[in-house]
């Protein structure tokens, strides 16, 4: 049942308008696997690895089997860690724009109230880490009886960060006329039980890769001494000249020290840690995907929640301890298609750490020599070329989708009586605007969001300049974020 295009897929015009603008034009393998299965609600047990395009796998048929009136959440996605809760529910949103889908993202270290205030909205899809969705399962502010949908996100992750059991409680609370679809890089014997517990005769689908990692990715060894790696480093990047780079250290300090030493020396460069604050981190990431700076320092924190399309470089300035981090780190580059690199440091003392990757991933890494100091000469001109100018960011999903939407506010809410109707009803009256201009509308106590679709935000804000909203004028603004 493979297929060769999106627009074979029977779901809504909305959504494959949304496919196109994303650029998403011949499915993946798990893709064509996948959404015929998940359009018929067939309960799945998927084992695909990271960056083999799995998030549309589900994303594409939950977004269309979604209906828009209902106002409790319909999809519940739980993911093990924050940064892929954000990504997901970006993810969602895009797939979903055009049928107005609002996902929310919950997760820990960020305000309980303020989540607890976008619950109140009418809310289609939860992304979440699993213990603030059993915290407001707990608290009562996440109301599970319309979930259709539960997706489990790299299930295996879940188990090494012992969220099972909380996993486990989460279905324990779902209707049990849900669609269930688990995905998971290796599936572990507890991860398989659970799946075979709480779902109904899933159908088991692997997606073969060439070894575990990418064909689309060469990989390198380059042997160093500790103390030689920062010059290395530098050596390397002026030879590669990458249009963006992962750094991937062990450990904060290490994190620190690189990005210090890259900025003095000039680089264009940010750091990504769990020592950082969660707001700064989100900011980071954000950041590398605008193309507003070139090199990203980072630990294992980010392997897991950076799906940039052009990461045409990673190193790993220290070897990871555990294989698997090995292949989450190096599939940040040759993503959707595109061709990339790993470049491994490998000191004598981490040979045999080397060695288990190399048995884990089933091939050798070919062992190349440092550059020379002639190549390093040959290619600085280049370099200091590319060093100065803005990273260009030709596969930006969000922007691209967002390019036409522009989000309005209004200095009105629920203590005005208004109701996201009343917005519809005044706006779709408006000439050259009908209620399918109308994005996903926010309403707070005394604000009110509104996203305008289609390029016809200016236009209306002309006209609400003079409207009235349930007979209340209302200041509008294009809103600041």
């Amino acid at each position: 049942m493979n297929k060769t295009s999106f627009a074979d897929y029977q779901v809504s015009e909305k959504i494959k308008r949304a496919i196109a603008l994303l650029k998403y034009e011949t499915p993946t393998e798990v893709q064509s696997k996948v959404i015929p299965l998940a359009l018929e609600n067939q309960d799945l047990i998927v084992k695909a690895q990271t960056g083999s395009g799995k998030t549309a796998s589900f994303g594409i048929p939950v977004c269309d089997r979604i209906e828009w009136e209902e106002k409790n959440p319909q999809v519940l996605i739980l993911t093990p860690t924050r940064e892929l809760a954000v990504q997901v529910r970006e993810d969602i949103t895009n797939i979903g724009r055009f049928k107005r889908i609002k996902a929310v993202a919950v997760y820990g270290k960020e305000p309980f109230s303020k989540q607890k205030e976008e619950l109140k909205q009418k809310t289609h899809v939860i992304v979440g880490t699993p213990g603030r969705v059993m915290d407001h399962i707990d608290r009562e502010t996440l109301v599970l009886d319309q979930i259709k949908f539960l997706i489990i996100d790299e299930a295996d992750e879940m188990l090494n960060r012992g969220f099972i059991d909380e996993v486990e409680a989460i279905i324990k609370e779902l209707p049990l006329t849900r669609v269930t679809m688990v995905f998971s890089a290796t599936l572990p014997k507890d991860v398989e039980s659970l799946c075979h517990k709480y779902m109904k005769d899933p159908k088991h689908i692997e997606i073969e890769s060439t070894g575990v990692t990418s064909d689309t990715i060469e990989h390198f060894i380059v042997e160093v001494k500790e103390d030689n790696k920062i010059s290395l480093l530098q050596d390397v990047t002026v030879v590669e000249n990458p249009d963006s780079c992962l750094i991937f250290c062990r450990t904060k300090e290490n994190v620190d020290t690189v990005y210090s030493e890259l900025t003095k020396a000039g680089y264009s460069c940010e750091r990504l840690h769990g020592g950082l604050e969660q707001e700064d981190r989100f900011t980071v990431m954000e950041g590398f995907k605008m193309g507003n700076f070139r090199y990203l320092v980072a630990t294992d924190v980010a392997a897991r929640g950076i799906d940039i399309d052009n990461v045409t470089l990673v190193i790993n300035y220290d070897v990871p301890m555990e294989k698997e981090s090995y292949v989450h780190r190096t599939g940040r580059t040759g993503r959707a298609g595109n061709k990339g690199k790993a470049i491994t440091f490998a000191t004598p003392y981490e040979e045999k750490f080397m060695k288990a990757i190399e048995r884990y991933i089933g091939f050798e890494v070919p062992t190349i020599e440092a550059p020379s100091q002639q190549e390093v000469a040959n290619g600085k001109a280049a370099f200091e070329e590319k060093l100065n100018s803005r990273r260009i960011v030709r596969n930006n999903k969000t922007a691209r989708i967002n390019q036409d939407i522009m989000k309005l506010h209004f200095n009105g809410g629920k203590k005005k009586k208004i109701r996201a109707v009343d917005f519809v009803g005044t706006i779709a009256k408006i000439p050259g605007v009908t209620a399918d201009d109308i994005g996903i509308i926010t309403i707070h106590d005394q604000m009110s969001y509104v996203d305008i679709l289609n390029g016809k935000g200016s236009l209306v804000i002309q006209a609400m300049e003079n409207a009235t909203i349930k007979g209340k004028k209302l200041k509008v603004s294009k809103a600041i974020k």
